[in-house]
């Protein structure tokens, strides 16, 4: 018989002399030398399941097979979430670096180094590239403009669409990692419909690791599987052979081979280069913000007394900010019910019921008081909130000053001032390269808290001139900024105690 040779060559270049040549009654004239059994693909299966209502009688296969070609690429989402906390270790002390090429980058590497980025980028390259058009036009809570989807990624792309961040270029990386997410999630979500169960078992990013996601290989995996569910048989006359799937056995194998046993992922822990600042003023821009009633204040300090509560709640409000600043939202709905609702957050219940004396509206205060009540924390365990703010900012104050400070602290009303004074160490002194930017010398009140409130755009705390008037804090300079909010927080602990 002929090989095929004659398949690919006398057929399509030489089909008609060849034909021709053959003796009438040559079995190669028959129909069945010359039919083309069909590839199984899983466009094709498909196929087969749509003409047997397969949307209906097996939603968890449908689903699947739906969702196939971008779901594949979820078993990347590890070692694209370990090239982001590589990258946010290397430039979080400096964010200006992130300039130039990728290219440009990868040559700048150790020769070792090199070879670790370049599988990681490869790999993050690789499934931008096959998710860009989803990402433009089925994207997460995440905004991308349309000019950051509209071609390829290469090597010649700029290093900031690595490097998470919750603007410019970077939001490509922080929503690459969502929508991976969120395509994990969907299926867990629709298996647990499928089996009438609800999977508690959570994860999250900081934590997550190749066993946690859906992994598989369409050659290695899906396809051998399908075809030890399928029969063939003889169509009527001998013409061919008809292939029959047992679907529902092919959804079971899918569902406890590959979907059974995976938790949902939370957004905790999403890496995220973070200038809080500028953050900051997106929020402001997208939702209006406004400070924390009093009495709100009090019961959050009460709520959240322990500091692992205190640290799970900012941790959820600093996501909260990160999304926030990207996409506006209803000012007045409750914190609680967007971290459920819109960014599907588990929040432990303690925590959650604390948040949710909160609206949208309170974010950014929120954070204010609750990166506050961390730090006070750290000091009361005998840690150094203040790492990486220099020395020439934590001078001790004079015994004058000190009793100067507390007697008008005793007039009350300087939680505000407190508050402030922290936000200021940590986002503006915190990994200070240059102390020529904000002086040690500079007067606390006037030349550095009455600016930097003036520059948010926000009126003075009362506190600031009503409770620390000229006559103490013109005596009180930059230098002592750690010294002079210690002793506010210890004033304030011995108060409470009272």
């Amino acid at each position: 018989m002929y090989s095929v040779r004659v398949i690919d060559t006398r057929f399509w270049q030489e089909s008609p002399l060849f034909l021709r040549s053959l003796p009438r009654g040559s079995l190669l004239h028959g129909p069945a030398v010359w039919s083309v059994r069909e590839r199984l693909s899983l466009n094709a299966l498909t196929h087969i399941l749509e003409q047997q209502d397969g949307c209906n009688t097996l939603p968890l296969l449908w689903k699947f097979l739906q969702r196939e070609p971008e779901l594949r690429l979820v078993r990347y989402l590890p070692d694209i979430l370990m090239l982001q906390r590589d990258l946010v270790k290397k430039f979080q002390n400096s964010p200006d670096l992130t300039v130039g090429t990728i290219r440009q980058f990868l040559q700048g590497q150790a020769t070792g180094g090199s070879e670790w980025y370049k599988r990681h980028i490869d790999i993050f390259l690789r499934t931008w590239n096959q998710l860009r058009q989803s990402l433009a036009n089925n994207g997460t809570e995440i905004r991308l403009l349309p000019d950051y989807c509209e071609r390829d990624l290469d090597m010649e792309s700029s290093l900031e669409v690595l490097v998470p961040r919750r603007q410019g270029l970077g939001l490509c990386s922080t929503a690459l990692v969502s929508y991976l997410i969120r395509l994990h999630n969907d299926m867990v979500y629709a298996m647990d419909k499928h089996t009438g169960e609800d999977t508690r078992y959570t994860v999250s990013t900081a934590d997550l690791c190749e066993l946690h996601v859906i992994h598989y290989d369409v050659e290695r995996d899906i396809l051998p599987l399908v075809l030890s569910h399928c029969q063939y048989s003889v169509e009527r006359g001998g013409k061919g052979a008809l292939a029959e799937y047992d679907l529902p056995k092919i959804q079971q194998q899918l569902l406890t081979g590959f979907l059974q046993g995976k938790p949902r992922i939370t957004l905790h822990g999403i890496p995220t280069l973070v200038n809080r600042h500028d953050i900051f003023k997106d929020v402001r821009a997208k939702v209006q913000q406004e400070p924390l009633p009093s009495l709100t204040v009090s019961s959050m300090t009460g709520l959240l007394g322990d500091f692992s509560e205190v640290c799970e709640a900012l941790e959820a409000v600093e996501l909260s900010l990160g999304f926030l600043a990207t996409t506006p939202a209803d000012p007045h709905m409750q914190l609680g019910t967007y971290l459920q609702d819109t960014l599907y957050v588990c929040v432990p219940a303690h925590t959650l019921k604390a948040l949710s004396r909160c609206s949208l509206k309170h974010a950014v205060a929120l954070w204010q008081l609750l990166s506050s009540l961390k730090s006070e924390g750290m000091l009361h365990l005998k840690r150094d909130p203040f790492v990486g703010v220099s020395d020439e900012y934590k001078q001790p104050l004079g015994e004058e000053q000190r009793k100067q400070l507390i007697g008008f602290l005793v007039k009350g009303g300087a939680r505000g001032f407190t508050l402030e004074m922290h936000e200021f160490l940590q986002l503006k002194l915190k990994g200070l390269r240059d102390e020529d930017i904000f002086r040690p010398d500079w007067g606390l009140r006037d030349d550095t808290l009455l600016p930097y409130i003036e520059e948010k755009g926000m009126d003075p705390s009362p506190d600031v001139e009503q409770f620390f008037p000229e006559s103490i804090l013109l005596s009180i300079l930059l230098s002592q900024i750690v010294e002079a909010w210690r002793v506010c927080v210890e004033y304030q602990k011995e108060r409470n105690y009272k």
